[in-house]
Order: structure tokens, then C-alpha cells, then sequence
């Protein structure tokens, strides 16, 4: 039996005012582009085509939501760090993003790595930013099947060694279904959490 048998595709926002009502939970999917987060997403939800993965990275213009059952939704965040985008559409993802931490319904961040990048600047800042606004953070090491056992478990811990505590980290293939299972159980437990206080003045 499924553990998400009512996902659908809630909205599109490309301003504020377009977000839906600020109730229940909310998990931030967050990762650079061609990182694999539209694959993970639907592999985690167990969907295929919900988050829409493309050859063509950073696909993903607007800020969308899914809705996972009444109350409890999935934000998928714009990929950063692909040079395509334009001035003006960075602009408007940051601009949009740092009203995220106003937001009292977030309880939570997965962001995605590509086990074979590793963590980068950028995302650290993106979790410097989602620990100042005090979401629990889980980290994706994406794309495992390209690597064997004993390098992802050398890539695993080179992660854990580098963010320290408070972060949880794991290894997942969307292709080999590799740690499908526990990235659906820190799902869950992350939308049945409490979301922390508001952050209005935290920026990425």
C-alpha cells in the first residue's frame, strides 16, 4: 500500500501571492540543476511524471507545489547554478525564495546532491540559509548507481564529515531504487513535524 495514495500537482507560483494558504506542513525540495531532484521526487512519491525531469537542466522556472494529502505539501525549488537562466529569472527565483521563511508552515528541506559532485558552495549557503530559518535538513546523495558500494560509502561519509550534525544525509538512485525507503520515511516524518518558528529576515 502506497504511503502517498492522494499526490497530485497543486500549483504553479511565480509571485507571492500565488502561494497556496499558509496551513499544515510543507517540505522544500531544493538541489542544483541536473542534480536528479525531479527524478527523486517522483521516485519518492512513487509517480511517474509528477516533478517533471528534463534533459535539459533547469527546467524548472516556478516555484510548485504538491499536495500529498490535505494539509501536507511538497515545494519543489527552482535548480541553481545553471548558466541558461537569465538575469531577470534568477532575480525572481531569489526575490520569491526569501519569502519562503515567513512561511510558519515549512518543516523541512531535502536537498539533492549528486553523489559524484558532492556538496558544493552553493549548497552550503542553501543550508547555512535553511538552518537560520530552523528547518530540519536531509540530504539526498543522488545518481548512487554510478558509483560502486565502496565509493558510495566513501562519498556518504565525506558528506557526513563535512556538514557535521544536523543534517541527516543518505545515499539514493531514482534508477536502482537505492534508499527509496528511508528518503519516504524522513518524508513523512518531516510533514507530520511541528513546522519552527518564522524566520522573515533570513535570505539564501
Amino acid at each position: 500500500m502506497s504511503l502517498f495514495p492522494k499526490v497530485r500537482f497543486l500549483l504553479s507560483a511565480a509571485s507571492e501571492e500565488q502561494f497556496p494558504a499558509d496551513v499544515g506542513t510543507e517540505v522544500a525540495f531544493a538541489g542544483r540543476s541536473n542534480s536528479g531532484k525531479s527524478s527523486a521526487i517522483n521516485t519518492i512519491l512513487v509517480r511517474n511524471g509528477l516533478a517533471r525531469a528534463s534533459k535539459t537542466p533547469g527546467r524548472t522556472r516556478l516555484l510548485n507545489f504538491f499536495e500529498i494529502e490535505e494539509g501536507r505539501r511538497i515545494l519543489d525549488l527552482p535548480g541553481y547554478g545553471y548558466a541558461e537562466a537569465s538575469p531577470v529569472e534568477k532575480k525572481q527565483w531569489i526575490a520569491l525564495i526569501q519569502k519562503l521563511p515567513k512561511r510558519t508552515c515549512i518543516s523541512g528541506l531535502f536537498l539533492i546532491v549528486d553523489i559524484r559532485r558532492g556538496i558544493k558552495d552553493q549548497d552550503v549557503q542553501l543550508l547555512d540559509w535553511a538552518d537560520a530559518s530552523g528547518w530540519p535538513m536531509h540530504v539526498l546523495l543522488t545518481k548512487a548507481d554510478k558509483l560502486n558500494q565502496r565509493d558510495r560509502a566513501a562519498a556518504l561519509k565525506e558528506t557526513e564529515e563535512v556538514l557535521g550534525e544536523g543534517v541527516t544525509v543518505q545515499v539514493f538512485s531514482a534508477t536502482d531504487k537505492i534508499g527509496v525507503q528511508a528518503a519516504q520515511k524522513r518524508l513523512v516524518q518531516l510533514l507530520h513535524s511541528p513546522a519552527p518558528p518564522s524566520m522573515e529576515d533570513s535570505t539564501p
